[in-house]
């Protein structure tokens, strides 16, 4: 047994990438399985996935590479989505690679399937890196099973989730992976490659990019012989964020909006990069001194955004109008703190980031001892940012709980060989709760027992109907007799118009992109507002329908906020003179009216 143990870990050290993808087949084979009723049916649950899904259809269809303009939401002029095309690469090639040997619609199956899974390879090989450098060759496969105990990140590479934030993780990993490389200038190259392809995707890791940058910068400041890597760094990010805006900005990019890789971060993220990479060059011989340079040369960079691009200073990126942000983003769950979510959400959400946290104190007082401190310290510092971003706003979760996998991993590998040479069936059994528990597994069934929540009654609990109406209104069979209906453009809830664009062939007025902040306040407008100008502004949009699904999570907010408005009156049974209703067949969740001439 001993010698077979041997060979085996022999194998795990030598061959760890090959491991590495064993283990990517395994967790993508369950993650298939446990989503394959949902692939066939093509339930891509998010707005975000079925808009990407429309834009890869339409690029495929000869819409042009730098035109992401989505016309079928508000026609004429069409929605600018801030998107790039950067992560449609692979879902178009998975559909012209499979589109042959399937057919069209099991090709794109296909695609939603696997693509959201190659972001995941990407992080996980990045991730055994990472713990193979800090903590030992032996210990990445520990961290691989933390890393799919991070609900949150797990979901993010799901089948169906074709959305950016996949890969956006995936990057975040190979930043961490950059900031442990021994080897200056390849560690240099790396984080200002992630750097520049997420800043090329979006801007939601601009918090982590600004990060890993200063991370760069003061561990040059802290000794000179890291000139060397901070040279690359600033040299890599200057052509790379270039080329990355050259490559894949839309043409509504090139306008100096705040929101995404615009003229405005792109002068800005080339500017700092060249200023670190001059520094680099400069013979300072004092930390403090270097401190003063890394300080100054991150003024100037600011001082030249403030001047160059005030419309971005002082607001928020998105820089929508305050009713829209009253009226509408207020409500984007993912915006919201992690505190103002539910219990049930987000105590389970924040157990990995801390225990990360309570983990990183003892790995600080451990490895501090022994002076071994350094190569942990960036790990450490992203990972406690990132916990703290999620008190701003949730959608930060799943970078909190990805970037405490390799803390979570020391501790669980140092008390794991704590266990010293007990049989091996008890340093097994050890083993799996040492890890299922500081993995934070366990605060889901804890949580329901916790004082102040209601025990669940014995019984068949009644269905909800907003979960029921969520789950029901956006599937195939539901909008099935809806794209039956003559084209046209229909009026519907701002979170339906992405499905229903996806899924038919009309036309909807508004989707959750910020950057059409005029359509969205008029389906607020409607919704809440009088019927006489629910009536004006459908026909200002040249609507031909109008499409509401009763107790969808959306109509509860009309109804809650605007007991009066249209749309409350319209689920109360009211119809106005000018809608004529439109049969659907029995038990369809949705409910249509065509507008009267």
């Amino acid at each position: 047994m001993a010698r077979t143990l041997a060979a085996l870990a022999d194998w795990l050290d030598r061959r760890w990438r090959l491991a590495v993808l064993l283990f990517w087949i395994g967790a993508a084979a369950v993650l298939l399985w446990q989503k394959w009723a949902a692939i066939h049916w093509l339930a891509l649950g998010d707005t975000d996935d079925n808009i990407r899904f429309v834009q890869v259809r339409d690029w495929l269809g000869g819409q042009g590479w730098y035109d992401l303009r989505q016309y079928r939401l508000n026609p004429p002029q069409g929605f600018n989505i801030h998107w790039s095309r950067l992560v449609d690469l692979p879902i178009a090639g998975l559909v012209l690679l499979a589109r042959p040997l399937l057919g069209t619609l099991d090709a794109w199956r296909f695609a939603v399937a696997v693509a959201p899974l190659l972001p995941m390879l990407v992080a996980m090989l990045a991730l055994a890196l990472v713990v193979r450098r800090l903590i030992a060759p032996l210990a990445y496969p520990v961290a691989l099973v933390l890393l799919c105990c991070a609900g949150s990140a797990m979901l993010m590479w799901s089948p169906l989730r074709i959305d950016h934030h996949g890969w956006q993780l995936a990057l975040l990993m190979v930043t961490l992976a950059g900031l442990s490389d021994p080897r200056p200038v390849r560690a240099g190259v790396l984080v200002a490659l992630s750097s520049s392809l997420s800043l090329a995707i979006g801007l939601e890791m601009l918090p982590y990019i600004v990060f890993a940058g200063a991370a760069i910068a003061l561990r040059w400041a802290w000794e000179a012989e890291a000139a060397l890597r901070m040279r690359a760094y600033g040299l890599a990010l200057a052509g790379s964020t270039g080329a990355a805006f050259l490559a894949f900005a839309s043409t509504d990019n090139w306008a100096p909006r705040c929101d995404a890789l615009t003229p405005v971060w792109l002068v800005t993220v080339v500017l700092a990069a060249l200023l670190l990479a001059g520094l680099s060059l400069v013979p300072a011989r004092g930390r403090v001194t270097r401190l003063l340079l890394v300080c100054a040369a991150g003024l100037v960079a600011l001082l030249a955004y403030r001047l160059l691009f005030p419309q971005c200073w002082g607001h928020r990126l998105e820089n929508i109008p305050p009713e829209a942000e009253r009226l509408w983003l207020s409500h984007v769950r993912e915006a919201r703190p992690i505190t103002a979510h539910p219990r049930d959400v987000a105590l389970p959400a924040a157990a990995l980031p801390a225990i990360g946290l309570a983990c990183g104190l003892a790995l600080l007082w451990s490895a501090g001892r022994r002076r071994l401190l350094g190569p942990w310290l960036p790990g450490l510092a992203f990972g406690l940012f990132a916990f703290a971003l999620t008190f701003w706003q949730f959608r930060t979760i799943a970078s909190a709980q990805m970037l405490a996998v390799p803390v979570v991993a020391w501790a669980c590998w140092t008390l794991i060989l704590r266990l010293g040479d007990r049989p091996l069936w008890v340093r097994g059994v050890a083993g799996a709760a040492i890890v299922a528990l500081l993995s934070g597994g366990l605060m889901t069934p804890l949580e329901a027992w916790l004082p102040g929540k209601a025990r669940p009654r014995a019984g068949k609990a009644r269905p909800d109907p907003v979960r029921r109406a969520n789950r029901r209104c956006p599937t195939i069979p539901a909008l099935r007799p809806i794209g039956r209906l003559p084209k046209g453009v229909v009026f519907t809830f701002v979170d339906a118009g992405p499905r229903l664009i996806a899924l038919t062939h009309h036309s909807a007025v508004a989707g959750p992109y910020h950057r059409n902040a005029g359509a969205i306040l008029d389906v607020e407008h409607a919704m809440r507002g009088t019927p006489e100008q629910a009536h004006a502004i459908m026909l200002a949009h040249r609507a031909d329908y109008l499409l509401v699904c009763p107790n969808m999570s959306e109509s509860t907010i009309y109804r809650s906020e605007a007991p009066g408005g249209f749309y409350a009156k319209l689920a109360g049974g009211w119809t106005p003179a000018w809608l004529i209703p439109i049969a659907l067949p029995p038990g369809n969740p949705w409910r249509i009216w065509r507008l009267r001439p």
